[in-house]
């Protein structure tokens, strides 16, 4: 391990909107923040071919040149970007503490300031066509991608809350959105269940699963499998949508850090206040409500500007006391 210890007043953990706006914000505060992009440089974005959803892009922009953009906005301000994987935290439990992170196992980073803006992972099938096909007419959001598929034939994966609330927004949109449950019952509340047989273009299929995505460069078909009969069947679709769930990519703060059962980091409030003083959490590592890329970038600009009221508030406390004692 590298003996050489870096101290920095902010240390921001990802590189997706949330990251990038919490670092533009903290590098015009001159926190000097020093941004590591972690495994995915860009986060989810860097994967989705086209973004029509966020505000001042009147034409759309594809996801990679939207954050490169963002990178370049938070280094013209003085942001320290690198590349490199958070392997350890130790967090101060006290106001005032130093937090001591580890990137690549190797180089040991003290930080008056966390903001963690790791985000989460789309859950996927991983079968060969899918992951072949991502980008190409497979996608892990409706109401991120669902606009470009409008008047056509769509297929949607997964049973509970999401899937359903995501083939409700499908169905006013497209044309057709067959939803494939892989058992012979859907995990949703009854209300959504309810919602989604009360509209007419969509049809459910129970024990239902995918053989594979058709298509060369992109979604042309999908095969299906009944899992209790074996019986394949064929429709022609040109979006398929995997609803399956997220994972949070959190585990390093496992045992530091408030979570809920499945791993998003708990705020306090309407802040990005993590449990521990100095530490803040911000995107889709802390939302499992709304993961969408202009709300992941505000509560990047909050997670700076907390983080920016944390160091006023210990650096006045510090003043403070070396007037008590003349020093």
């Amino acid at each position: 391990m590298s003996e050489a210890i870096e101290r920095v007043k902010t240390l921001i953990i990802g590189s997706g909107p949330a990251g990038y706006t919490a670092a533009i914000y903290a590098a015009r505060a001159d926190l000097k923040p020093v941004l590591y992009t972690g495994m995915e440089p860009g986060g989810q974005l860097t994967t989705t071919t086209e973004v029509d959803n966020f505000p001042g892009y009147p034409e759309g922009i594809d996801g990679p040149s939207m954050m490169v953009q963002l990178q370049q906005q938070a280094e013209r301000f003085g942001t320290d970007v690198r590349i490199g994987m958070v392997t350890k935290a130790e967090f101060g439990k006290k106001e005032g503490d130093i937090h001591k992170i580890t990137v690549d196992n190797d180089k040991i980073i003290e930080a008056e300031t966390v903001i963690i803006s790791t985000g989460a992972s789309a859950k996927y099938l991983n079968i060969p066509s899918e992951q072949r096909l991502r980008g190409g007419g497979v996608s892990a959001c409706a109401v991120c991608d669902g606009f470009f598929y409008k008047g056509q034939d769509v297929a949607i994966v997964g049973a509970g809350d999401t899937a359903a609330e995501e083939a409700s927004y499908l169905a006013n949109i497209c044309n057709k959105v067959t939803m494939l449950v892989r058992k012979d019952f859907m995990r949703a509340s009854k209300a959504m269940q309810h919602r989604v047989q009360s509209l007419k273009n969509i049809e459910i299929k129970y024990n239902t699963e995918v053989d594979e995505v058709l298509g060369d460069q992109v979604v042309e078909g999908l095969r299906m499998v009944n899992n209790q009969t074996g019986e394949k069947e064929e429709i022609a679709i040109t979006g398929l949508f995997i609803a399956i769930g997220h994972k949070p990519n959190t585990d390093i703060f496992k045992g530091q850090l408030d979570m809920d059962e499945t791993g998003y980091i708990v705020t306090k409030g309407k802040s990005t206040k993590t449990n521990i003083p100095g530490v803040f959490a911000s995107g889709d590592a802390q939302d499992k409500e709304y993961r969408q890329a202009v709300t992941a970038a505000g509560t990047g600009c909050m997670a700076a500007l907390d983080a920016e009221r944390y160091l006023a508030t210990i650096g006045s406390v510090a003043e403070s006391i070396a007037d008590n004692y003349n020093i």
